[in-house]
């Protein structure tokens, strides 16, 4: 009887292995690197690390970047559309012409960025704290609703 429940116990693991998702892989870290043109789209990349990293003309729409941190990296041409910055650090990076369309960045940390020319229609800034003449600067260009919570652009970065 024993030596039946250990091979029950022993079939039961196996079959818990084989039926088992992959284990989560740790936060990527890719500070201080050169991806230039690199596809990130659509990819989970909660947590990662791009501090000081040239992410020009990079595609990371649709991908998940929550809690991610950009701390001065080079977003120059990038394409977030859609993406989820949720509680992302941004600040120092530069977003020259990057296309935030749709994308969520709610409490998100910007206080340095630099919005030069951005994309940034249905974009939700709740909670984001930007400098006064980069918010200027975004409320020329804010128009529409975020497609996921339905909030204002204009709203979300409290133009008048």
């Amino acid at each position: 009887m024993a030596l039946l429940l250990a091979h029950l116990l022993a079939f039961g693991l196996v079959l818990t292995a084989l039926w088992a998702p992959p284990p989560a892989l740790g936060a990527m870290d890719y500070a201080k690197q050169s991806l230039i043109g690199a596809d990130f789209q659509g990819q989970d990349l909660r947590g990662t690390t791009f501090n000081l990293t040239n992410l020009r003309e990079a595609n990371l729409s649709g991908s998940d970047l929550r809690g991610a941190s950009l701390f001065g990296a080079k977003l120059q041409d990038a394409n977030l559309r859609g993406a989820d910055l949720r509680e992302a650090t941004l600040d120092s990076s530069i977003l020259r012409r990057a296309d935030l369309r749709d994308a969520r960045l709610e409490d998100a940390f910007a206080f340095n960025a630099r919005f030069e020319d951005v994309h940034i229609a249905g974009a939700d800034f709740t909670n984001v704290i930007l400098r006064k003449d980069q918010l200027r600067g975004l409320c020329q260009r804010a128009e529409g609703n975020n497609p996921v919570t339905g909030r204002q652009t204009r709203r979300t970065l409290s133009c008048t």
